[in-house]
């Protein structure tokens, strides 16, 4: 049976699309549509939908009371539909906080050509919205075929750099599911812990959005990645959307460089760019992270910094919002340990002291 969907939006416009989007795949159908979260309630009691697109600005009701209401009393997969602005990144964080399961942009302008765009994307978030919903964790985590697969050769080479330190580094890869994974690992981070670049996969202005979120919950500084920064102990730095984020070297400190590249792995920022130059710069003196998410961005370069002498880490299965990539970066061979996100912290913290950190504090 197609998967059910209900479109509420409260432009017209933007349902049509939808509909017309949704009812062009074989295994989803657009069972209804409503144009406000009021009217939205009576026909998810008429049409039993299994997925909601929901748009992030409703009039007549808030759209993040009307979620909190739904995710108590009606729990359902629910896929936001956000604009690429400032105040749309802070309420679709919000949304995925109170259970929504992803986000799709909507375009400024020229609306119709910028959603056919995402018309892969929304139905493959839709699948893996119904099956988390059903199996948490069963997700296949294919990636959508939009266009060529690239690997992070596209952006710089596979070749080690030889340096003569002991600064550690932490590499982080994450897709969906990754914003909630990583606050949970982050705030369970002490303040002097190693310089932490995080890769996750969202659009412009949301990861700014998101990085001063997690500045104001961490005990680290969170902040979005600019070209050039130093990686310094008790700092976290975003990947900004829409661009590679690299470690790199200027002398003995790690330094940051951010690339406009081609999409690698169908992303840009991608994981495998982040973890590839990790491993050419940090080798043993690095630990990766590979958290929830679609697809199989980082799995590639988990395994490159694995066969670099670092140490690798998966979020299991169980606790990942989908286990796409952790998936892959297993199958590969490039992961050590497999281990719950709860759990995810204190193997960091037991790494470092087992390297020689003695000013870490527990």
């Amino acid at each position: 049976m197609p998967i059910k969907v209900l479109v509420i939006d409260d432009s017209a416009l933007v349902r049509s699309l939808l509909t017309e989007i949704i009812n062009a795949t074989p295994d989803l159908r657009v069972v209804g549509t409503a144009p406000d979260p009021l009217a939205a309630r009576q026909r998810i009691k008429e049409l039993n939908p299994d997925v909601l697109t929901l748009d992030v600005e409703m009039p007549k009701m808030d759209g993040l009371a009307f979620l909190e209401k739904l995710m108590r009393l009606r729990p359902m997969p629910v896929v936001m539909v956000s604009s690429l602005t400032e105040k749309s990144s802070a309420v679709t964080l919000k949304a995925l906080e109170l259970g929504a399961f992803d986000f799709i942009t909507k375009p400024k302008i020229d609306i119709r050509s910028g959603l056919m765009e995402y018309a892969e994307e929304l139905a493959e978030k839709i699948r893996c919205a119904r099956l988390s919903f059903k199996r948490r964790g069963s997700v296949p985590g294919v990636a959508p075929p939009v266009e060529a697969k690239l690997s992070a050769d596209a952006v710089l080479p596979n070749r080690r750099q030889h340096f003569s330190t002991t600064e550690k580094v932490v590499a982080v890869g994450s897709s969906t599911g990754g914003t909630e994974a990583l606050k949970t690992f982050l705030t369970a981070l002490p303040a002097d812990c190693p310089g932490i670049l995080i890769t996750q996969h969202m659009p412009e202005t949301f990861t700014r959005t998101f990085a001063a979120r997690l500045d104001g919950l961490c005990a680290l500084a969170v902040k979005e990645a600019e070209h050039g920064d130093r990686v310094l102990p008790g700092h976290a730095y975003i990947a900004p959307g829409n661009r590679h984020m690299l470690l790199s070297r200027s002398g003995a400190n790690y330094t940051i460089a951010l690339d406009d590249g081609p999409p690698v792995s169908r992303h840009r920022p991608s994981v495998d760019v982040l973890f590839r130059s990790t491993a050419n710069c940090a080798a043993d003196n690095s630990l990766g992270i590979i958290l929830t998410g679609m697809g199989d961005d980082g799995a590639a370069g988990m395994l490159e910094m694995h066969n670099a002498g670092a140490r690798t880490l998966a979020q299991d299965e169980e606790s990942c919002v989908v286990f796409g990539m952790p998936r892959e970066a297993i199958a590969r061979g490039g992961v050590d340990e497999v281990v719950p996100l709860s759990e995810m912290a204190g193997r960091l913290i037991g790494w470092l002291a087992s390297h020689g950190k003695r000013s870490f504090r527990v």
